[in-house]
């Protein structure tokens, strides 16, 4: 049996799904992060897959992947200085109990 483009689509449409259900369900701070990330690294199999399989010669795929990995670093800092904060001023990192932006 050969892997095709099916199986990574299929691989990162279940990552991506897993991803996106953390995200949207997890009350930690810390996991919604590595959900978020999740969802990067499903993205990430599918520039690459399609990038392997439409075109092999060229490496637009692993540039545009370069990218969001570079993207992805910078979330993350951002990402943990936030929580860091959250946990420095509520003494947890549930997002539920921050409100600091409604009126």
């Amino acid at each position: 049996m050969q892997v095709g483009l099916i199986h990574f689509v299929a691989l990162a449409a279940i990552l991506f799904s897993i991803g996106m259900y953390g995200a949207l369900t997890r009350r930690n701070a810390i996991g919604i992060l590595m959900s978020i990330e999740l969802m990067f690294n499903a993205v990430n199999i599918n520039f690459v897959a399609f990038a392997k399989f439409i075109s092999p010669v060229e490496i637009t795929g692993q540039v545009f992947v370069v990218f969001v990995i570079a993207i992805a670093a910078a979330e993350t800092t951002v990402g943990l200085a936030i929580v860091l904060l959250i946990y420095r001023n509520f003494k947890g990192v549930f997002v539920d109990r921050v409100n600091l932006m409604k009126w």
